[in-house]
């Protein structure tokens, strides 16, 4: 009788309710998992809030800290914590599925309809198919960036064991864009050693980017054409070039604002890696070659509205996503022009994904705005450590200017719901509530209001 009500009350939950739930879970594992005696080094703090946190923070793929990974997690500890990431980055949807196949299980309508919530997917086409190559492309790209940072790592540390160790968790770690790091100073033990940035910095892109785009590329490099011209989708288009441009952008502005500052004295080629990582890490990464307070403040604003916009849709990031800034800054020019559609690479957008852009905008502001508040009321640091700490949680980017373990209760709280819901979405958030279109029954006369 009670399995039966139970059932109802699942089958009775939408998508996103469901998702939530799941994530709940997968964050309740995280926290029972981390919390192992076995996990920890002798003498290790640990309580219930910084567990809480920390598997939040794992799930979410943010990177956000209270206590040192380095001084708390044994070896196994740093091994559930690479568990938990690779659970967190991927999805739940995605692990879910491959748990589904091995099993043998069907994967019917309503499991596809928790893969598209789950990944932002606008069909249900091909789902399951798309699950099994992000999964697979994943795990590639963190076994080649753990042997080639593993390796390199070999002139670091004294043991081949260490060596393989700190790359194979700074590999996952960085295609995840979880921002967690085994050093204790982040990537700040390599600051003058570009090839480890190098590497860092294409497997932050790659799991940032978004998994439709790495598949479309995959498919235009290694599938056969037959003649036919291979042509990338709209999405592809448009998120890699937003993408792209805010790396960039990030990195000239850095340059800028900093050249009579921090970078006052610095070779060329320091002032471009510095501001080049810091600036692709805003994407969603997380992980640092310097200490990020040491800015000014135009840049820490900067760095604040990058990390707010945060990765692609469907990839290992959250924020508000670059193909939604993308659509807000078309329709903005568009409306300036006179026009009521945006026409971009010979496609026009769609009318509802415009309004999901401007309301995923508009929920978010609202979010970090009160979030800022409530921080500004309870904590005792600046306003800019406030709102860079905020953008970061909502990005899920686990940059920090340092105020993290400093957080009272209700502070990390606040930056524990900032994180969760970065990591399920605002779409998902909202949908919460309920996700099905209701068509109106009736309608009043409209009437027009003044505007601006």
């Amino acid at each position: 009788m009670k399995k039966n009500s139970l059932r109802k009350k699942i089958n009775g939950l939408n998508p996103a309710q469901i998702i939530v739930t799941y994530y709940f879970l997968a964050v309740s594992v995280a926290l029972a998992l981390l919390s192992l005696p076995i996990a920890h080094k002798p003498g290790a703090e640990w309580t219930f809030v910084d567990a809480l946190f920390t598997s939040v923070s794992a799930v979410s793929v943010t990177g956000l800290t209270v206590l040192s990974t380095a001084d708390t997690f044994s070896v196994p500890g740093i091994f559930i914590l690479v568990f938990v990431l690779q659970f967190g980055g991927i999805g739940v949807m995605t692990l879910g599925t491959f748990i589904w196949l091995v099993m043998g299980k069907k994967i019917g309508l309503k499991e596809r309809r928790l893969i598209m919530t789950d990944q932002n997917q606008g069909t249900l086409a091909g789902l399951v198919n798309l699950m099994k190559q992000i999964l697979s492309l994943i795990i590639l790209i963190e076994i080649f960036g753990a042997i080639i940072l593993g390796s390199y790592f070999l002139k670091y540390y004294s043991s081949w064991q260490d060596a393989f160790l700190h790359g194979f968790f700074a590999s996952v770690s960085a295609t995840t864009n979880a921002g967690f790091d085994i050093t204790g100073q982040s990537l700040l033990p390599y600051a003058d050693d570009y090839f480890v940035q190098f590497i860092t910095i294409i497997l932050i892109i790659l799991g940032a980017i978004g998994f439709p785009v790495l598949i479309e590329v995959k498919d235009f490099l290694f599938t056969p054409n037959k003649g036919i011209r291979f042509r990338f989708s709209l999405f592809t288009k448009l998120t890699s070039i937003t993408f792209f441009g805010l790396v960039v952008f990030g990195t000239i502005a850095i340059i800028v604002l900093e050249f009579n500052k921090f970078f006052a004295g610095k070779s060329w080629h320091e002032s471009f890696f510095y501001a080049l990582f810091q600036s692709t890490t805003t994407r969603s990464g997380g992980l640092a070659t310097m200490d990020v307070s040491l800015f000014s403040e135009p840049t820490l604003l900067i760095l604040c509205a990058l990390m707010f916009i945060g990765a692609s849709p469907s990839s290992v990031g959250s924020g508000i996503r670059t193909t939604t800034f993308a659509i807000n800054l078309l329709f903005i020019y568009n409306f300036a022009r006179g026009r009521k559609t945006i026409k971009v690479f010979r496609r026009e957008i769609h009318d509802e994904d415009i309004i999901k852009s401007l309301v995923v905008t508009m929920v978010s502001m609202i979010i970090c705005f009160l979030a800022v508040v409530i921080l500004s009321a309870t904590e005792r640091f600046t306003l800019i450590e406030i709102l860079f700490e905020v953008c970061s949680a909502f990005g899920t980017t686990g940059l920090s200017m340092g105020i993290t373990p400093d957080l009272t209760s209700v502070g990390k709280i606040i930056i524990i719901i900032l994180m969760f819901i970065g990591r399920i979405g605002i779409l998902t958030f909202l949908f919460l509530i309920g996700s099905k279109q209701v068509e109106a029954k009736y309608h009043y006369p409209k009437e027009r209001v003044i505007i601006g």
